[in-house]
């Protein structure tokens, strides 16, 4: 992975780093989550925030294996 030093608003950095205590993350990591959401949001803009949430939590699910067959019958 590369790095890139970049300046940002104080108030972004420690509005983040609660966010990233709070949800057991590194500062850089809780960064790069908002920025995530945030582009996931502009590419689908009818999309409401909590059903991107879940789609995220869905794929990290079906990464660590731990989806369960639906049967549609």
């Amino acid at each position: 992975m590369a790095t890139t030093s970049i300046r940002l608003d104080q108030d972004l950095i420690e509005k983040a780093a609660i966010m990233a205590k709070a949800f057991n993350r590194t500062l850089p990591k809780q960064i790069e989550h908002w920025a995530r959401i945030g582009e996931i949001m502009e590419d689908n803009p009818d999309l409401p925030y909590e059903f991107v949430k879940k789609a995220i939590i869905a794929k990290a699910e079906k990464e660590a294996g731990k989806l369960e067959p639906y049967d549609f019958g």
